[in-house]
């Protein structure tokens, strides 16, 4: 497994895979990060953070099934590891705390 630092756009990417669940492919991926965020990105950033991340051992994947609207091509669909779980959640936590040791003062 790659190094465990999670960047900002695997932050996001990976976000979006546990939200696609069960049907989390690049397009899907890309599409959703666009319609929540207004954030474009091009197919080819997101195959590039998806395989990072599958390399880090955060994602795992499997081709599906080959489906008409396709032309009969399968997908290759992603889903979290536990380690992918495990470090949404500790950056999660991470935000959090930093987040509440800011003054209320500061926020007003």
């Amino acid at each position: 497994m790659k190094g465990t630092y999670l960047g900002e756009l695997e932050e996001l990417v990976l976000l979006h895979v546990g939200i696609l669940h069960p049907n989390a492919y690049a397009v899907t991926v890309m599409d959703e990060i666009a319609r929540q965020t207004g954030r474009t990105l091009n197919i080819s950033a997101v195959h590039s953070v998806l395989t990072r991340l599958e390399e880090k051992g955060f994602l795992k994947s499997k081709m599906s099934t080959p489906t008409e609207e396709r032309g009969g091509r399968r997908k290759r669909i992603f889903m979290f590891t536990a380690a992918g779980k495990r470090v949404l959640e500790e950056a999660m936590e991470l935000r959090v705390q930093l987040f509440n040791q800011i003054p209320k003062i500061a926020l007003q």
